[in-house]
């Protein structure tokens, strides 16, 4: 079945399973929707998943999400509960971190997998929606995204091109391209009869109006799940982000969550503001450590990116020093202002100024609107590349890594040196290495380039290292150790867990002590006499 025009009046309101056996074999599905149950449209997922399993159908979907859904368990939530032989043949999103389920079926070579970069996805619904062929970008050359390396595959069976290389008025650049939508699955707080459809309680925005109008364009069909109905004409209309010419069916799941982790938080909303001190602080572990050496790279009125994964942390520690209303925090799912939400959540924020539509914050991340870009680093190589999507037995996919390094001005990358069995603990102004990870994070070269040194240094980016024992700056020489915690060796702790040369700088410094210990680091006192980068 797919989209006709709609008699005036209102939308059918019809079950989950009734919407999930809407789905024919070999449909592209997109599924609205962010990370850890953000607007997710769980409901209808179950009911794919239930359907399929009693009557082996539909299958060899293509499925689709702009931003990895699930809960990092391969049996859990969201795209997790897709992963039964033969419900789907491909998989596209920026990532599958936390859908494992789809990511052994990938790295087993059962489905294709393209994990594209996030705000390339958030903006190719919205090219999809216009008719227009792609996006053309600049983002993603010379890392696996390029079609010289992997054209964003993530599986050897995945043999479509959905990147090519062009050349524009004698420059290269990446056109990712658009496809064919016959299913969205999208999700919205209150629906009125007419199908209009308000995001109001969400914690996300996305660009759900953008799929919605993709699908129609491709002649496919669009079914929002909801958690209660009004009556035609008594919505907010400044809240309604999806109009009701677009929408086909209506799903009501009147338990419906915010996220995974929160049943509902009126900040998330934009409903309330919380007090400083209902933030909690982060226990003084490597995570905090980290966190506080990349708080001091901050200067007040930049606007920066806060990452997933360890770099989260700097926005609680910007609340717990009391200066993240200096700056203006980010998270590229939309946040604008306040504090990006941390863990499980994050993606949500309080104490926000906007939640911006998912493509218009890309836009603005590519346009050069980020000063600095707190990231996270899962392998670092003698050429400065940086992976965080591919390595092991996992694949994690890009997210927005690839859009904010190359936009942003500075990039601060966090990590560990080592991993698994490190264990390293603050002592009253320094660090002692109680046990060393096996791991080491820093290889001669690493495993998939989600960012290239090479192309940053051609365009004099501004790049920084923190791990909880080091610091380190990329130079048109390669990598240099900058900075040293107090109390480790440079020669044992940092040079001899790291596959290839390093520069020691002629003027190595200690980090600053304050950042191991158990007491606030006072940064507000002297932050407003910090320089901002031009």
């Amino acid at each position: 079945m797919r989209a006709k025009q709609r008699r005036a009046g209102a939308v059918p309101i019809i079950t989950a399973r009734q919407a999930a056996s809407l789905i024919s074999n070999g449909d592209c599905v997109y599924f609205g929707g962010s990370s850890a149950g953000h607007a997710v449209p769980e409901a209808i997922i179950d009911a794919l998943r239930d359907v399929h399993s009693e009557r082996g159908a539909p299958e060899d979907l293509m499925v689709v999400g702009t931003v990895p859904i699930g809960d990092w368990l391969a049996t859990g939530l969201g795209f997790n509960k897709l992963s039964a032989p033969g419900l789907v043949r491909r998989v596209v999103a920026s990532g599958l971190s936390n859908c494992p389920g789809l990511g052994q079926l990938a790295l087993a070579n059962k489905i294709e997998a393209y994990t594209i970069p996030q705000g390339v996805l958030a903006q190719l619904a919205r090219e999809n929606a216009a008719g227009r062929p792609g996006v053309i970008t600049k983002v993603g050359l010379h890392t696996f995204a390029d079609p010289r390396i992997s054209g964003c595959r993530q599986s050897e069976c995945s043999k479509e091109d959905m990147v090519a290389l062009v050349d524009i008025q004698g420059e290269e650049h990446l056109l990712y391209k658009t496809f064919p939508i016959q299913v969205a699955i999208l999700r919205g707080s209150i629906a009125d009869e007419k199908g209009n459809i308000s995001l109001e309680d969400e914690a996300y925005v996305g660009e759900s109006m953008s799929i919605a109008a993709a699908a129609r364009r491709s002649g496919g069909i669009v079914i929002v799940q909801v958690k209660r109905v009004a009556a035609s004409n008594t919505l907010n209309q400044r809240e309604v982000r999806i109009p009701g010419v677009l929408v086909d069916y209506l799903v009501v799941d009147p338990d419906q969550r915010q996220t995974y982790a929160t049943e509902y938080s009126p900040a998330y909303a934009g409903k309330m503001r919380v007090p400083d001190g209902a933030i909690e602080p982060l226990p003084l572990d490597v995570r905090k450590i980290i966190a506080r050496r990349a708080a001091l790279e901050l200067t007040p009125g930049a606007t920066v990116n806060i990452g997933y994964g360890i770099s989260n942390g700097i926005a609680v520690v910007a609340a717990e020093e009391g200066i993240y209303r200096s700056v203006t925090l980010t998270a590229e799912q939309g946040v604008i202002g306040g504090i990006p939400a941390p863990g499980m959540d994050a993606g949500a924020g309080t104490n926000y100024d906007m939640i911006a539509p998912q493509p218009d914050q890309f836009d603005f991340y590519d346009g050069g609107g980020l000063d600095v870009a707190f990231l996270s680093s899962a392998e670092v190589d003698r050429h400065g590349n940086v992976n965080v999507s591919r390595f092991g037995t996992k694949i994690i996919g890009p997210g927005g890594f690839i859009n904010i390094s190359q936009g942003a001005r500075k990039v601060v990358f966090s990590g560990t040196l080592t991993a698994d069995g490190l264990s390293a603990k603050p002592d009253d102004g320094s660090l002692v290495i109680a046990s060393e990870g096996t791991v080491k994070k820093w290889v001669k070269d690493v495993n998939q380039i989600t960012f290239s040194g090479a192309y940053a240094k051609e365009r004099q980016q501004d790049v920084v290292f923190i791990t909880e024992r080091a610091v380190f700056k990329l130079t048109p020489d390669g990598l240099m150790l900058t900075e040293v915690a107090p109390g480790i060796s440079v020669e044992k702790d940092v040079l001899s867990n790291i596959e290839f040369d390093v520069v020691v700088s002629p003027d190595l410094k200690l980090m600053d002590a304050r950042i191991f210990k158990n007491e606030p680091m006072n940064l507000a006192e002297r932050f407003h006499d910090r320089v901002v980068q031009a």
